[in-house]
């Protein structure tokens, strides 16, 4: 079976057992990018009640989060976890969208999608993942996210080497996928729901996993 064949496989059993998860949530672009900087290293219900807070107190606008102090801005994200450090990741990410975009979502994701990346990499605070993340989910850019889910769920099944880098395995769907966004949204979130709840890091359900069939699938070697 052919590596593309193997992954629509996988994508198609996941959306089969799990149903459309539409991920990712969040009413503007904007507030997509700060919940990507908020949900690092935390559980998604912790970054979604720092921006509540956000939202009562009517900040969740570029300008205004821009001008809000980084003291301030700590504490209202306090649920998050590392707040402290997280407030300073956004406020140094506020700099770049202000001051390089105006701002505006729309300018930002008109510019070119590599050159944005790297920008966004600039970011002290903001890795591949979170970057992907902006691409993906806030501006409808085909980047593939790679997470910790990813990783272990396809090391697991001897897709890819545990020691695969961020960018070999991005490069592993990126060979063998289509580069299309609802794909790739669809199934970044399949993943994750996969490795919350049956692929977990201790104790995984393998007897429930919707691709268990890839125990009996012939590979010789890893892919990357």
């Amino acid at each position: 079976m052919q590596k593309k064949d193997i992954l629509l496989k996988i994508y198609n059993s996941l959306y089969d057992f799990f149903g459309p998860l539409n991920w990712w949530p969040g009413d503007t672009p904007f507030e997509i990018m700060v919940g990507a900087i908020l949900t690092q290293n935390t559980s998604w219900s912790n970054a979604e009640k720092a921006i509540n807070n956000l939202k009562k107190e009517n900040l969740l606008e570029s300008r205004r989060l821009y001008r809000l102090d980084q003291e301030e801005l700590a504490q209202l994200i306090k649920p998050s976890g590392y707040y402290n450090i997280k407030a300073k990741r956004l406020k140094n990410f506020m700099n770049l969208f202000v001051n390089e975009f105006e701002g505006s979502a729309e300018k930002m994701f008109s510019d070119d999608s590599g050159g944005l990346r790297k920008k966004l990499l600039k970011v002290n605070g903001i890795g591949p993942e979170t970057a992907d993340s902006i691409l993906l989910y806030a501006g409808n850019k085909p980047f593939f996210v790679v997470d910790a889910y990813t990783k272990r769920i396809f090391s697991r099944h001897k897709l890819i080497s545990e020691d695969a880098s961020y960018h070999q395995v991005q490069e592993f769907f990126n060979q063998n996928l289509d580069k299309d966004v609802k794909l790739f949204n669809e199934f970044h979130a399949q993943i994750v729901m996969l490795g919350k709840t049956i692929c977990t890091s201790k104790n995984p359900f393998c007897t429930k996993c919707p691709i268990a069939f890839l125990n009996s699938v012939e590979r010789t070697a890893y892919s990357v």
